[in-house]
């Protein structure tokens, strides 16, 4: 099975013109939408969903999923408002022919217990799952630090509780919450479908794929040879707007960790630091 490989190009550039632009030169298949020309995907109006959908037509991609923000709320905050702008955004990926939600647990009120909190969550999820059904979309639940599903075993509970909802696998994320990513792996491989590629160090610096503590390498070969093969692109590289200034005072190339000098660079250094990856476990 051909390795897909989608962006969040919202981090190339702001704008949807420049967000094509940044997948083609680096021949990424398609979009997860996030920001679009200045708004959040869950907010953009049916008529602009049109638009930038026949730009991406035009420009033979895809919208691949929805990088929603749905389920980044506090567990509680008030739902029923958070529900109607998840109904809106079901009918935005209708338009934009996207085949998957990307959404959250909510977040949980530092030094709470987030199992006090576990009936709450499913409910809210489960009210996600009704509200979706029969639209063909699928939801796909990220791990994220602070909010109930972000340590594996929580991740594992939601999935198992809720098979309408698959995983999106994120190693830097959970490096970030001190998750064993292996373990991590070994938890939640059956009921993952697609991976966002993002490394991490344990000082929480997000890093090219493969440079990181995340063991990216290991996963990403095991899961395509599970027969996985969608993965999104999800840089967070440092952009240093005072780089290249820096260099060309000191007279010579300043190496900083990890830093880049525009959106641009760090989004095509983040691609090529994946294909390089993938070339190395032979795909």
């Amino acid at each position: 099975m051909k390795v897909r490989i989608f962006a969040f190009a919202d981090e190339a550039s702001p704008q949807i013109d420049g967000q094509i632009a940044a997948m083609k030169r680096n021949g990424i298949d398609g979009l997860e939408m996030r920001g679009v020309d200045g708004t959040n995907v869950s907010d953009i109006t049916p008529e602009k969903a049109k638009e930038v959908r026949k730009k991406l037509d035009d420009a033979g991609l895809v919208t691949w999923s929805i990088g929603s923000p749905l389920g980044k709320i506090n567990i509680e905050d008030e739902f029923a408002p958070h529900l109607d702008k998840f109904k809106r955004t079901v009918e935005t990926a209708l338009i934009l022919g996207a085949e998957n939600i990307r959404l959250f647990s909510f977040y949980i009120h530092d030094g709470k217990n987030p199992l006090d909190f576990r009936g709450e969550v499913i409910d809210h999820l489960g009210a996600f799952c009704e509200a979706a059904k029969g639209s063909g979309v699928t939801l796909c639940h990220e791990n994220e630090k602070g909010i109930y599903g972000d340590m594996a075993d929580r991740c594992l509970e939601i999935v198992r509780t809720l098979p309408e909802i698959k995983n999106v696998f994120d190693p830097a994320n959970y490096v970030q919450c001190g998750q064993d990513t292996l373990e991590a792996w070994k938890l939640l491989k059956p009921y993952t479908k697609y991976m966002h590629v993002k490394d991490a160090l344990s000082d929480s610096t997000v890093v090219p794929a493969g440079k990181g503590e995340g063991n990216v390498k290991a996963i990403v070969a095991d899961f395509i040879k599970a027969g996985g093969a969608d993965f999104t692109m999800e840089p967070h590289l440092r952009v240093f707007d005072g780089l290249a200034a820096l260099e060309k005072a000191e007279g010579e190339k300043r190496k900083v960790s990890y830093a880049y000098s525009s959106n641009d660079e760090a989004f095509d250094v983040a691609v090529g630091a994946f294909r390089e990856l993938l070339s190395e476990i032979g795909e």
